[in-house]
């Protein structure tokens, strides 16, 4: 595998690495690349060339394109160790978080569809009910994926994964680490009120 060059885009770099900043909260321009995130990444084997310190590159060379499409972005599972080794204290994933909010924003195509299912079905049910509801939650997710799967023609694995999250569900119960209940909190309106303004936010960009 050949690792694809780095393009550098003087005329994005500075706005680009500004809003990243902005939104992360994170002082991308304190890397030094000393790479010690990439010794420590989680998910380092499944995301080729692309590692955490690469990544912030990206964004400092106003390279958009690879920056919000790549598998770094798709697959960090916000374990947070790339941010303890950083001697500058730079959590690389609230950058892959912002960035796949980014993404999503432009219409750039998830490389991981079903990590783009999960957070839309998560955000549906809390933003909805003030909390998660693990049923309501994983039907959603379950749905949209079968959905996907259906419009590729792919019904062999719908019932695949028919099967796996019955067999997961089953043992869960047995463990008694499926709740049946519905729950609720107070402040749904604030919750929504919040959501309805940041969107409005992210239209007014």
């Amino acid at each position: 595998m050949i690792e694809a060059a780095l393009q550098f885009q003087p005329t994005e770099a500075r706005t680009f690495l500004q809003e990243v900043a902005a939104r992360s909260g994170q002082n991308l321009a304190a890397c030094y690349q000393c790479r010690r995130c990439a010794a420590g990444c989680a998910v380092g084997d499944e995301t080729g060339f692309v590692t955490p310190n690469r990544l912030i590159r990206m964004v400092m060379l106003g390279d958009r394109d690879q920056a919000l499409s790549n598998e770094l972005v798709w697959r960090c599972v916000s374990c947070y160790t790339c941010g303890e080794r950083c001697p500058n204290d730079i959590q690389t994933a609230r950058i892959t978080e912002t960035l796949k909010k980014m993404a999503k924003e432009e219409h750039v195509p998830a490389l991981q569809p079903k990590v783009a299912h999960f957070h839309d079905a998560f955000l549906e049910s809390g933003v909805r009910w003030g909390r998660v509801n693990e049923m309501e939650f994983m039907g959603a997710y379950e749905m949209k994926n079968a959905f996907l799967e259906a419009r590729r023609f792919r019904f062999g694995a719908i019932m695949s994964e028919i099967r796996q999250q019955m067999r997961l569900g089953l043992a869960m119960l047995r463990l008694k680490r499926m709740h049946m209940g519905f729950l609720k909190s107070g402040g749904r309106a604030e919750i929504q009120a919040l959501r309805r303004k940041s969107q409005a936010a992210r239209a007014a960009r």
